[in-house]
């Protein structure tokens, strides 16, 4: 089996070296720029398997504009690295298509737990060739693609694996650890701040009316259901 590729996009030479001899050393094959317009153009050229890309670059653009030009032809996962944790930052990078963050600073071993696990959800493959109508929402479990009314609408990878999980168990109640166990992995369990902005987002998307959802309810304390109407 062929070494998986991680593209590592930071322009600090200490956490560069750190980064490429844990993740060598592990079995990974790295490259690395320190360069935000390098990076875009790397991840067209090289494919790498994932992206640890950090927010502040030295050239003029940053890590979530590298992000947004990388989403317009690529789904490789990207990992954020920064030491800024408050929510707007975020949705900022959620919006921007990254699939996690690693704040900084990070041991080796919350490293490559990350990595691992965000690769694990990107190879993931589904098991059934189905479809799922829930209202105006029809999920192909095939494609991976939903769409509302007829129309297409566009999910990030997470946001679709965390649709994907909450229709296959449509109408029932899931518990915020299941999710987040189900969705990022059993390491993620406790990290509720993911799941509450990953709603919030799919919300934005699948609702009419966000702030008075239909579909994607709140089970208050416990977890979160899909609210299907009865075929």
């Amino acid at each position: 089996m062929s070494e998986q590729r991680i593209l590592l996009v930071d322009d600090e030479p200490k956490l560069v070296r750190l980064v490429w001899e844990v993740l060598t050393a592990t079995g990974f094959d790295v490259i690395a720029t320190g360069s935000g317009r390098e990076a875009v153009q790397k991840v067209a050229l090289e494919q790498p398997d994932l992206v640890l890309l950090d927010i502040v670059l030295a050239d003029e653009i940053d890590g979530y504009e590298v992000a947004r030009q990388v989403r317009k032809f690529s789904d490789v996962p990207i990992i954020m690295l920064t030491a800024r944790v408050a929510e707007p930052d975020l949705l900022q990078g959620f919006d921007a298509g990254a699939d996690d963050y690693i704040t900084k600073p990070f041991s080796s071993k919350e490293l490559l737990a990350r990595v691992r696990a965000v690769l694990k959800r990107a190879t993931q493959e589904g098991a059934t060739v189905a479809e799922i109508v829930c209202g105006d929402l029809e999920i192909d479990l095939a494609r991976r693609r939903v769409l509302r009314e007829g129309e297409n609408i566009h999910l990030t990878r997470t946001e679709y694996d965390l649709l994907h999980e909450l229709a296959t168990h449509r109408n029932q109640v899931l518990l915020h650890d299941q999710l987040l166990t189900a969705v990022w992995g059993p390491e993620y369990r406790n990290d509720l701040d993911y799941l509450r902005v990953y709603i919030r987002y799919l919300r934005r998307k699948l609702e009419i009316d966000p702030s008075n959802p239909g579909y994607i309810v709140t089970c208050q304390g416990v977890g979160y259901m899909l609210a299907c109407p009865e075929e």
